[in-house]
């Protein structure tokens, strides 16, 4: 795995596993509605996931948009799929979200590059 991905997946584990520890009911419900949330219904989990990306690159979360593009990439989402959805979050946010696409390729690079 390289080392922006093991960076990132370290982290994020370590800390969530330190937040959930800490016992507090409110930042678990949190997390359990972000992880059901994402769960197939209505749309399924490809869109949902979709929509995530935008809405994170939309917000500028350079953490939301890493996240959501590895849960896209395992649930199979082409680049050509997540390129589109980064050129929608791109329209609508702005010329501020470029630096965040920028990171967002190098980061879907890194995932096509670990097989």
């Amino acid at each position: 795995m390289s080392d922006i991905l093991q960076e990132f997946n370290d982290y994020r584990s370590k800390m969530n596993e330190k937040l959930l520890a800490d016992n507090n009911l409110v930042i678990k419900r949190i997390f359990n509605l972000d992880t059901n949330a994402y769960a197939a219904g209505a749309l399924d989990v490809k869109t949902k996931e979709l929509l995530g990306l935008v809405a994170s690159a939309v917000l500028r979360c350079d953490d939301c948009i890493k996240y959501h593009l590895e849960t896209s990439y395992k649930e199979g989402i082409s680049r050509e799929e997540m390129m589109e959805a980064m050129g929608i979050a791109t329209l609508v946010g702005g010329t501020i979200v470029i630096p965040h696409l920028r990171r967002a390729y190098e980061f879907w690079e890194a995932l096509e590059n670990q097989e």
